[in-house]
């Protein structure tokens, strides 16, 4: 029987201990429902953040992060978690998962939000689905010539190509290299960029937890990767090139890069992340010969009508990333942060 759920304010470094033990321990959970996510939401977005946790006989039974995210523009959410492709509760059984999850719906309508959003991997009971999103994880050998075979035949050819141009792969410890880069694809894409301060921040919380691989080609670099690591896990999450990555299968070579890399520091698995259906991230990931598991991303209206969509497929938005794509990098990098924080 679950004795409480609670909302931790995770101030102190025993109660951060407690929840990270829990988390790593639990087999539901993953990066995002790290502690560090907390202070990363707070100090470069500045949304609330509402940690639940259910206890058992003094211990803890499960954990469900979430965050509000409010704007005139996006309206005002209650989600698990922003910036973040996995959420929901992440508990030991049942009853701790429910506990959870009705508390989180009672928060929400306390709050007065216009809904609260799961990012769930699996549905629960009671909450509206979509089945627009889907990821990709598969399992990688600790021997880089097996990992290299068991990429489709097309796919390997795009690896040798871009290992033909003679490009380096390098790891840094600032992220300005990579931040330009994204910025220019995400601004390619219609995309709005996040801030380059979430990114230092990111580094700053994480540590060795999150690293950047950047390749370059004659010393000038074409793409660049932000990864994350948990347990026996890595999670490329924000990657972009220039416009010569494309010419020389860079982003190709990137991720081979990246998982002979994580091979050969004995992670098991390549989580290529979250994709829409049917866009190009989701057939090139299909090329590397990963297979898409639906996500079940769910919610309970609150003062909302109608589910949400904010992604760029949806018909109203093609006028604006029309235009965005046509703004100055200057601009998209000055305004897109303001935009981007309250997506989520």
């Amino acid at each position: 029987m679950i004795e409480s759920v609670r909302i931790c304010q995770l101030e102190n470094a025993s109660d951060r201990l407690r929840w990270d033990e829990f988390v790593l321990q639990c087999e539901e959970a993953h990066f995002f429902h790290l502690a560090g996510w907390k202070d990363v939401i707070a100090e470069a977005f500045g949304h609330p953040t509402f940690y639940l946790y259910a206890e058992r006989s003094g211990e803890i039974a499960g954990v469900l992060p979430l965050a509000q995210v409010r704007s005139r523009l996006f309206g005002n959410k209650l989600i698990s978690l922003p910036f973040c492709v996995y959420g929901g509760a992440a508990a030991r059984d049942e009853a701790a998962r429910s506990a959870l999850t009705e508390a989180a719906s009672d928060l929400a309508g306390k709050l007065a939000v216009d809904y609260l959003e799961l990012r769930n991997v699996r549905e629960e009971p009671g909450y509206v689905s979509t089945d627009r999103y889907v990821t990709f994880r598969k399992e990688i050998s600790a021997d880089s010539e097996e990992n290299m075979l068991a990429i489709p035949r097309k796919q390997r050819a795009m690896i040798r190509k871009g290992m033909k141009h003679d490009l380096e792969s390098r790891f840094a410890a600032s992220v300005d290299g990579f931040y330009s880069i994204y910025a220019e694809s995400l601004r390619g894409l219609g995309t709005p960029v996040l801030s380059k301060r979430y990114f230092q921040i990111l580094k700053s919380v994480f540590g060795d937890r999150c690293d950047v691989l950047t390749i370059l080609r004659d010393g000038v670099p074409v793409s660049s990767v932000m990864s994350f690591y948990f347990r026996n896990e890595v999670l490329p999450y924000y990657g972009g090139g220039t416009f010569l990555a494309r010419k020389y299968s860079a982003f190709d070579y990137m991720y081979w890069e990246l998982m002979a890399d994580a091979a050969g520091r004995g992670i098991e698995i390549f989580d290529f992340g979250r994709s829409r259906n049917g866009t190009g991230s989701y057939r090139f990931k299909k090329h590397w010969g990963f297979e898409p598991v639906p996500l079940a991303y769910q919610y309970q209206l609150i003062n909302a009508s109608e589910l949400p969509n904010f992604s760029p497929d949806n018909a109203k938005y093609s006028a604006a990333i029309g235009i965005w794509k046509k703004l100055p990098l200057t601009v998209t990098k000055t305004v897109g942060p303001w935009l981007a924080r309250n997506l989520g």
